[in-house]
């Protein structure tokens, strides 16, 4: 059976000449056969990529043949199937969107803490510990005693640290000082540029998960960890646990959240259509052009078919890789 090796990867880094790269990029990715979503910004690149494993470790070499990018991190998973069905090289405004001016992940983002380290850290009683991470993502898995900031987008965390400033809240300063801070994510993307708001606002010592959940889960084992759940990720698998074993949560195709044996026990779900976080919020036209959707991917499956509609577009979060 064919593998595909999927590669996730980003960087902050200073890009100006984004859009010349663009189609140059999106050319090296269709000559190699190379099928996924790559976003580039003035600020650096972000995304995920599958294909066939040399020809992945050739678009990697040709990114890493710019001196800008030539420490470019990925990570790597495999699939039996393809997990995308095309290719797009986007130019963005930002790589992960959090919509403050002027903020420089590749200068001021915090302090990278090892997987291994990562315990001591978070268990000190001075340290504030925040997944930086959307709601729907925190509701499946988190680190014990984090804060969950109920967040829907990553662009709302800014106006939740400013509410946690406030006398008495979280990240009020004391006798002057402002608190340790650690912050974790999915890979490691939205911690750099949260991190670095924290300290464009002041706060000198924070810290983020070096690799984020995945690498923590991947390093540390089951019975020294304080993760507690499982880790919602931005592909088929849907959710990971302990060594990054598959969940065994699903998706919902209309809204793209994860849902569990007591979702599909609702009477508010239907497969492909709706399932209780978004059945409320569905006018009868969408539960209409949803229900077709299914109705195609069914026959397409019938027929041992493909259907562009089985697949997940690019979501919430991080964007289009699992970071």
């Amino acid at each position: 059976m064919p593998r595909f090796l999927t590669a996730a990867l980003y960087k902050f880094v200073d890009l100006p000449d984004c859009a010349q790269l663009q189609p140059r990029l999106l050319a090296v990715c269709e000559a190699n056969r190379i099928k996924g979503t790559l976003l580039l910004a003035n600020e650096g690149i972000n995304g995920t990529i599958a294909g066939a494993p040399e020809d992945i470790h050739t678009v990697l070499g040709w990114l890493r043949s710019d001196p800008r990018m030539a420490d470019l991190q990925h990570k790597e998973a495999w699939a039996s199937e393809p997990p995308f069905l095309r290719m797009k090289v986007r130019l963005k405004a930002e790589i992960v969107t959090m919509h403050v001016p002027g903020l420089d992940p590749s200068r001021l983002a915090g302090t990278y803490v090892k997987p291994q380290d990562w315990n001591a850290l978070i268990s000190a009683p001075d340290v504030v510990v925040i997944d930086a991470r959307n709601d729907y993502e925190v509701a499946i898995g988190s680190f014990h005693g984090a804060l969950d900031p109920h967040t829907r987008s990553f662009s709302e965390l800014p106006a939740w640290v400013q509410q946690q400033t406030a006398p008495g809240k979280a990240l009020a300063s004391t006798q002057g000082r402002k608190p340790r801070v650690a912050m974790f994510c999915t890979g490691g993307i939205r911690c750099e540029k949260s991190t670095a708001y924290l300290r464009s606002q002041g706060f000198d010592q924070v810290y983020h998960l070096q690799g984020g959940i995945l690498k923590y889960l991947e390093t540390v084992p089951q019975s020294e960890s304080l993760w507690e759940g499982e880790c919602f990720v931005f592909d088929e698998r849907v959710s990971v646990g302990h060594g990054l074993q598959e969940g065994a949560l699903e998706l919902c195709r209309s809204c793209r959240r994860p849902i569990g044996a007591a979702e599909k026990s609702s009477d508010k779900y239907e497969a492909g259509i709706s399932c209780p976080h978004c059945f409320d919020g569905l006018t009868e036209a969408r539960k209409k052009g949803f229900a077709e959707r299914q109705r195609q991917v069914e026959l397409a499956r019938q027929r041992h078919q493909q259907h562009i509609g089985a697949r997940m577009p690019d979501k919430r979060g991080d964007g289009p890789a699992p970071l």
